[in-house]
């Protein structure tokens, strides 16, 4: 089982995002939890591309898509931008950054999804998710 979206870098576009991760979840009987890690960690990915990768340029896609392959559930989000130095994250939880309004993003995906991977410089991300 496949789904694939691809949406204009637009804030108001991850309404899509998460009807498509609720059909993805329903056709796949996703329980709950699992389905609340996947929403959540989707969106993050989402919001990352369309603000940081393609700095909201209208112009440019994102493009997700959405796989079960046995006990996994593996979600790729790309987007158009050059990509990111995913090496050099700074903590989230560290006093120093608490007040920060970015930086949370790719730290919930790595303590939600039970694999997160970067390619192509960072402008593609892989979660994966153990599912039974």
């Amino acid at each position: 089982m496949k789904k694939t979206i691809n949406i204009e870098s637009k804030i108001e576009n991850v309404s899509l995002i998460e009807k498509l991760v609720d059909d993805f979840s329903e056709e796949n009987e996703i329980d709950s939890d699992m389905y609340g890690k996947i929403l959540i960690a989707t969106i993050e990915a989402v919001n990352n591309s369309i603000i940081h990768g393609n700095k909201e340029n209208r112009n440019k896609n994102v493009y997700l898509k959405m796989q079960k392959e046995e006990n996994e559930i593996k979600v790729y989000v790309k987007d158009e931008g050059e990509g990111f130095d995913y090496e050099n994250i700074p903590d989230p939880t560290k006093p120093e950054n608490l007040e920060n309004i970015h930086g949370r993003g790719i730290y919930l995906m790595n303590h939600l999804a039970d694999e997160v991977n970067f390619f192509n410089n960072g402008a593609v991300v892989q979660m994966i998710f153990n599912v039974s």
